[in-house]
């Protein structure tokens, strides 16, 4: 998290929400920086960055239940505009003086308001008298206002539904805006950081790339820094920004665990060492993680085996260079967010699914992470701005221990073989029927199954495909991608006819609700 205060900054405190970090995207979209703090440091939150408005998150407490969470009291003795969603509006309006009750009727999923009074949080986007969806998701309400808030908008489980109180800029919504299946909510908080807190839209990233560009100068002043290139769009766009910045005393090492996409390994070479002339080291290491890995079928130990390889690899190699001063890391917002213990939950276990770990501190080196403020469609943006090619910027999530997660059941060099070739060609018919941008993620996945089938005139006994794409805006919640009967009869064929090892291919049709790990 950022110690330099910026100039307009959206403070959001988190009591628990699944979907705090929304706010914070939907903030930013809005081109005002924001940023997350627990509720239970959130004081010292608001002493270090100083903001010009507070958002209050939902979060799954109840307010009548003694010593659930709180505000800090310096959010109300400040003078600045607070926005409370969900929780959020209830916490606010037991500490200003009103009421809020259990045992009402409980309200989960699409809700319709209606618009009761006019006001700058609903200006140019509602009219009184108006009926507009809404996304509830609440078993307490508030019952009775604080002194100064008018009822603003109400709906028929939630009379209370918004409420401001316009002389002090307080507003407090029931629902929740920052949700895409509230269809207008984004407008809604743009309204409250523009209209009501007057921020300017100064958050930028070409403006972030010249500070960050900044910041790294001064950070690494004339030392060494290495950066674990993974060919993903995060690690590839914090190389490119210190490259920006320092030049050649940057280099790359490339730990190639044999886990990888088709051709991705040589395609990632030639961009970063011929396309951007940066220092790189590729290390073809696929037998010691394979060897590793052999018949391993525990998810989580293939976690852990990797990781470990990948930190004992990636250490030989810097000692090989001699050492340096710096060790750069693409760490996302997210990533910092999850590294902080909020009021529990599965963090450390989905975290653990994506990554595989991060170096020891016996390397004794300093952090570089010029992306920890960012999310991943800023870091797209900046990628942009650092010239990166759009089929790059664009390419799907993939997590870092690669092909290992999608092999269920034991690693070998022939499952892999078989699994990549298929992976290969079901990509290929995704960009072929210019579907890529519409999907989120696709992959394919081996699984640890075999079936008898009639191939020809001869009976054959391989294995099952599985292919799975989904669509999401956020990654915290996916559905699957609903692909005509067309489309998989061809990808089928192909996969079938032109990967030996394969007789079956069936479609993963699962979603995936808030919290959950994907399907392996």
């Amino acid at each position: 998290m950022t110690d330099t205060p910026h100039p307009d900054t959206v403070l959001i405190i988190d009591f628990g929400s699944q979907v705090t970090q929304l706010i914070a995207r939907r903030v930013r979209e809005a081109g005002v920086y924001s940023e997350i703090v627990p509720f239970q440091s959130a004081e010292e939150g608001f002493e270090r960055l100083k903001p010009k408005a507070v958002i209050l998150s939902g979060g799954p407490g109840s307010v009548p239940e003694e010593g659930s969470p709180r505000a800090p009291e310096i959010v109300f003795q400040s003078g600045l505009p607070v926005l409370g969603i969900c929780y959020g509006q209830q916490t606010m309006a037991a500490q200003l003086g009103g009421s809020v009750e259990s045992g009402h009727h409980r309200e989960f999923g699409r809700a319709y308001m209606t618009v009761d009074a006019q006001s700058p949080l609903f200006e140019g986007v509602w009219n009184v008298g108006e009926q507009h969806q809404v996304w509830m998701s609440h078993g307490d309400r508030v019952t009775r206002l604080p002194d100064g808030f008018d009822v603003i908008g109400s709906s028929p489980n939630a009379p209370l539904a918004a409420t401001a109180d316009e002389a002090r800029r307080y507003y407090a919504v029931q629902f929740h805006p920052e949700v895409v299946h509230t269809p207008d909510g984004a407008k809604l908080l743009s309204n409250f950081v523009h209209k009501i807190a007057g921020l300017s839209r100064d958050w930028t990233m070409a403006a972030y790339k010249d500070q960050a560009i900044a910041a790294i100068r001064e950070q690494v002043g004339d030392g060494k820094v290495i950066c674990g290139l993974s060919g993903g769009v995060d690690s590839s766009v914090a190389a490119l920004l210190i490259h920006e910045a320092i030049g050649d005393q940057l280099t790359c090492i490339l730990v190639d665990h044999g886990l990888m996409r088709m051709n991705e390994a040589a395609d990632v070479v030639a961009m970063f060492r011929e396309h951007y002339n940066i220092p790189l080291v590729h290390v073809d290491a696929s037998d010691i993680f394979l060897d590793a890995l052999a018949g391993e079928a525990d998810p989580e130990t293939k976690r852990k085996t990797i990781g470990r390889l990948f930190i004992e690899v990636f250490e030989a190699e810097a000692k090989k260079l001699g050492g340096a001063d710096f060790l750069a890391q693409g760490t996302l917002y997210p990533d910092v967010i999850e590294s902080v213990s909020f009021t529990g939950g599965p963090s450390v276990t989905i975290k653990s699914h994506h990554n595989v770990g991060g170096l020891p501190e016996r390397m004794n080196m300093k952090l570089v992470e010029p992306l920890r403020e960012l999310f991943k469609d800023e870091v797209r943006e900046l990628g942009r701005e650092l010239g990166l090619p759009d089929q790059f910027i664009g390419r799907h999530p993939f997590p870092g221990p690669g092909l290992a997660l999608r092999l269920p059941g034991g690693v070998t060099r022939d499952r892999l073989d078989i699994l990549r070739q298929a992976d290969a060609i079901y990509l290929d018919e995704i960009r072929k029927a210019g579907l890529y941008d519409a999907i989120w993620q696709a992959f394919a996945v081996l699984l640890p199954v075999q079936t008898v089938g009639v191939m020809g005139d001869g009976r054959t006994y391989e294995y099952v495909c599985a292919l799975r794409a989904v669509t999401s805006v956020d990654g915290m919640t996916a559905d699957f991608y609903p692909y005509d009967m067309g489309f998989l009869g061809q990808a089928a064929t192909r996969i079938i006819n032109e990967v030996r090892g394969i007789n079956r291919v069936v479609y993963d049709v699962t979603s995936k609700p808030p919290g959950t790990i994907e399907w392996e």
